[in-house]
């Protein structure tokens, strides 16, 4: 589903569309998502990260499809696939949170959630304290920590250590065998640049997506420790913080709670720059 985030949700459906086109994928569906917050708040973009169009310094080309098919039709993939589905979340929770204000049964139907987002004790990224994600949209995150089951959540903690660099753009360029081989190594090097101006010394870029994918794929990537996650969705300092007890000995917060969301806390490095080489020099397996 292609919805507002890093760029509009108009331009994340043309993103979407350019890169299945250059991967000869255009059988697989975009689906139309939200294209703003339930918070009803002004959405915030950041070209200067992430560049005009949301591909660093890509601009797919007017001749690419806007097409799309209609929100509704998540609901249609989920009865299909009922109980061996995986939904994987990597911007903002919005048009998720709207499929459990529609759907909620349906949504039991889903076999697990990957999620990136969240910050703990850590810094954030986009204010002192919260994550991006979870920031730009707090009332969506907290409906769907509070509705869905078996969510594994990919927190700055880990993501932020998950850098690629200039040697990586070098081997995916000179290596691949599939359509973006030229692609990833230009939006690799863009991201570079620019985190070498926000973190001087930095060792690479952290692609903080990535990691909810690999972990799909590579269950042993990421240790994980279970807790009860709590949303601030106050309008103040703390605005999009997530919280959980990590006081050793002590007991959880929200004990009553049903849900528990399993946190990766660590990762394998090594794992992950092997496994994201792999994927970004191999063929595309349809």
């Amino acid at each position: 589903m292609a919805s507002y985030g890093n760029v509009t949700k108009e331009q994340a459906i043309e993103n979407a569309n350019y890169l299945l086109e250059i991967g000869n994928l255009e059988k697989i569906p975009v689906i139309r998502g939200a294209e703003g917050p339930l918070t009803g708040d002004a959405t915030v973009y950041y070209p200067e990260i992430h560049g005009p169009e949301g591909l660093g310094p890509i601009r797919p080309p007017e001749t690419v499809s806007g097409k799309f098919l209609p929100f509704s039709s998540i609901f249609k993939i989920i009865k299909a696939f009922e109980n061996d589905i995986t939904i994987v979340d990597i911007g903002r929770n919005t048009t998720l949170a709207m499929t459990f204000l529609l759907e909620s049964d349906l949504m039991q139907k889903v076999n697990e959630f990957f999620l990136m987002g969240g910050a703990f004790l850590v810094p954030g990224n986009v204010t002192p304290l919260a994550e991006a994600n979870v920031y730009g949209d707090p009332t969506a995150t907290k409906i769907v920590l509070s509705s869905a089951q078996n969510v594994s959540l990919f927190p700055l903690n880990v993501t932020r250590y998950a850098y690629v660099t200039s040697s990586m753009a070098e081997i995916i360029r000179q290596q691949s065998k599939n359509p973006f081989r030229t692609l990833v190594p230009k939006v690799i090097n863009y991201y570079i640049k620019v985190y070498e101006k926000l973190v001087p010394g930095i060792p690479g870029a952290p692609i903080h997506d990535v990691i909810s994918i690999s972990a799909l794929v590579n269950p042993e990537l990421c240790s994980f420790i279970y807790k009860t996650v709590v949303v601030d969705d106050i309008i103040g300092p703390g605005l999009g913080v997530t919280i959980a007890d990590f006081r050793p000995g002590s007991s959880n917060l929200l004990e009553n709670s049903t849900n528990k969301v399993r946190i990766a806390v660590q990762f394998n490095y090594q794992l992950f720059y092997q496994d994201f080489l792999d994927v970004m020099t191999g063929k595309i397996v349809k």
